[in-house]
C-alpha cells in the first residue's frame, strides 16, 4: 500500500513541484495545505501516513503546527517531517525539541529520503 502524504507549505510553487516528484517515487500525495487550520482539517479528513511541514509558513510557524498535529489528530497521529530551504543547522535546537521525526531539506526531497527517515524511526 503506497505511503499517503500531506504537504503543508505556503508556497504553491513548491507544492506543485513536490507532488509529481513524490508520486513518481510511489508516494501518494493525498492533499496540500497552506495554513495551520487547513493542515489540521486535512489531517482529520484525509488521515495521511506522513505530513511534510514547512518550517516557515508565512505568518505561521511549522514548529507551532507540529505539536498540534500530534495532539489533535486522534489515536494515530501522522508521522511528521519538517522541511525547509533553510539549512538544518539554522534551526538545530528547535528541530531537536520538536516532536517531528526529522528534518529534510527541500532540495533533498524524494520518496527515497522519506522512506529512509521512516525506516530509521521504526528501527
Amino acid at each position: 500500500m503506497p505511503l499517503r502524504c500531506l504537504i503543508v507549505d505556503d508556497s504553491d510553487h513548491f507544492k506543485d513541484a513536490a507532488r509529481p516528484l513524490l508520486e513518481a517515487d510511489g508516494i501518494t500525495v493525498v492533499g496540500a495545505a497552506s495554513t495551520t487550520a487547513e493542515a489540521l482539517r486535512h489531517c482529520q479528513e484525509l488521515r495521511p501516513d506522513v505530513v511534510l511541514v514547512d518550517i516557515d509558513l508565512g505568518e505561521e510557524s511549522g514548529f507551532d503546527l507540529v505539536p498540534r498535529l500530534c495532539a489533535e489528530t486522534g489515536e494515530r497521529p501522522p508521522r511528521v517531517i519538517l522541511i525547509s530551504t533553510y539549512d538544518e543547522q539554522d534551526f538545530a535546537e528547535m528541530i531537536a525539541s520538536s516532536p517531528a521525526l526529522a528534518f529534510l531539506s527541500k532540495p533533498r526531497l524524494s520518496g527515497r529520503a522519506i522512506d529512509e527517515i521512516l525506516r530509521r524511526a521504526d528501527a
